[in-house]
């Protein structure tokens, strides 16, 4: 796909608005605390029932920071007082074996994710006990059967490192690299040089790792075109498989680390546009597919060719090239998917502790969908996965006229039916490359709960 055909300036400035990012529907702001952890058992107890019980993918939520990046809206702890992270693994493991316990023996773990925060603020070897329970409570698949990924914070490990967590049976890294140019890493506190990054993707080739994934963000402090333009060029020159450019959401009224950055040192909002231009410009024209949202990968890619055979899945840690899993959370603030429901554990160390000491699911809040929810859920992810809903499709599964159900979406949707973002004919939507940045607009119309106040959400471009 053409670049000119993806990016059109004037249509994106039109549409970038607040919007959900639809990792699930309903989204989080549904979540309500009268789920609760009787809910959740209740959830996992139906899973196991269903006539071919979904294999399991598995989310670790490891909140510890040994510094701060002023940018970061994720929920942190920023220690250096290591027995903190050693205290808190013995309460993961805790959780892990109540878990556990919940689903039948034989289903198999097939995806891992370990997200933070930084994992790697953990040794390899507490890293290696983690694994352990984790594969005695939850029973791997078999490696080739496997997708284990973790986030790589590339000042907090070395190259002999990288080969230890290949050992462990990681087979996927992400590497948080934002941006090379050495102002705006002091401008958000996080200074880190090209030459630790390239020996670190270096060693994960040499380790044999099977994806190598790169984070970038445009927006940030005192980036320009001619800075993200050198970023760009030193990342496509190591050819990562997957490379995901994330929109700077500055909320500072929000995320007390943002406060730290200066206002004078913010781009003006036509230089985002600009570096998303210049993203899409520079990954397309070196041989990237534009997989959606965030996310380009290499022809050969596993989620290029998901993409391409219809088997691409979306999920709380983004697009996945795995069937659908049920997906458990675990440790503070994560957010699983079992069943027919959502959940989310405490957002407190000391709230997690407490409800594990009393042999109770750290569960906070959830959400149990109802017909419409599921209804609702399919299109999206087929708008959002596959850039096309298949009416015959989804009303054969759900028992529905289209045309009919969704009368008031498909009127929000002309507009940009007018503009060339999507064609509806007779038998389905599909979106064109015009509309491919703004499938989070589309899947908006669908979004029985959106409301007019959508400042909790980040931009839709």
């Amino acid at each position: 796909m053409q670049d000119d055909q993806l990016f059109n300036r004037p249509l994106v400035e039109k549409y970038d608005r607040p919007g959900p990012r639809y990792t699930s529907y309903p989204t989080a702001p549904q979540f309500h605390a009268a789920f609760a952890e009787d809910d959740y058992r209740a959830a996992a107890e139906r899973s196991n029932r269903v006539a071919s019980p979904k294999p399991l993918s598995v989310y670790v939520h490891i909140p510890f920071c040994k510094s701060l990046c002023y940018y970061c809206a994720c929920n942190k702890i920023i220690t250096h007082n290591t027995e903190r992270a050693a205290e808190y693994l013995d309460w993961l493991k805790q959780e892990i074996r109540v878990q556990g316990a919940l689903f039948d023996e034989n289903r198999r773990m097939t995806q891992l994710h370990l997200g933070g925060g930084t994992p790697t603020y953990l040794s390899n070897a507490q890293l290696g006990e983690l694994m352990a329970a984790l594969d005695e409570a939850f029973h791997f698949a078999e490696p080739a059967a496997r997708e284990f990924s973790l986030e790589v914070d590339p000042r907090t490990v070395t190259p002999s490192q990288i080969h230890e967590l290949h050992d462990l049976g990681f087979n996927r890294l992400s590497f948080g690299v934002q941006d090379f140019d050495p102002d705006v890493q002091k401008a958000v506190n996080r200074v880190q040089s090209e030459e630790q990054v390239v020996e670190l993707v270096v060693a994960a080739r040499e380790a044999g790792f099977q994806s190598v994934s790169v984070d970038l963000i445009y927006g940030l402090p005192l980036q320009t075109v001619a800075s993200f333009d050198a970023t760009l060029t030193k990342i496509i020159a190591l050819r990562p498989d997957r490379i995901a450019a994330y929109s700077y959401a500055h909320l500072p009224e929000l995320f007390k680390a943002q406060r730290l950055i200066r206002p004078e040192d913010m781009p003006p909002p036509e230089r985002k546009l600009e570096l998303l231009e210049l993203t899409i410009r520079r990954l397309t024209a070196t041989g990237y597919v534009y997989i959606g949202m965030d996310h380009f990968a290499l022809p050969d890619d596993e989620l290029t060719l998901a993409k391409e055979n219809g088997t691409l899945q979306r999920n709380f840690q983004g697009y996945s090239t795995h069937a659908d899993c049920d997906m458990i959370g675990l440790g503070i603030t994560s957010i699983g998917k079992v069943g027919d429901s959502y959940s989310q554990n405490v957002k407190e160390t000391a709230q997690y502790q407490a409800r594990l000491e009393a042999g109770r699911l750290p569960v906070m809040r959830g959400y149990r969908l109802n017909d419409d929810d599921r209804l609702r859920r399919d299109v999206i992810n087929a708008l959002m996965c596959h850039g096309r809903i298949d009416f015959a499709n989804i009303e054969v599964r759900h028992d529905i006229v289209f045309r009919d159900y969704f009368a008031d979406a498909l009127g929000q949707l002309e507009e940009m039916q007018a503009d060339g973002l999507l064609s509806i004919d007779a038998a389905s939507i599909e979106v064109l490359p015009a509309g491919r940045l703004m499938m989070r607009n589309m899947a908006m119309a669908f979004d029985a709960y959106l409301t007019p106040n959508e400042g909790r959400f980040s931009r839709t471009v």
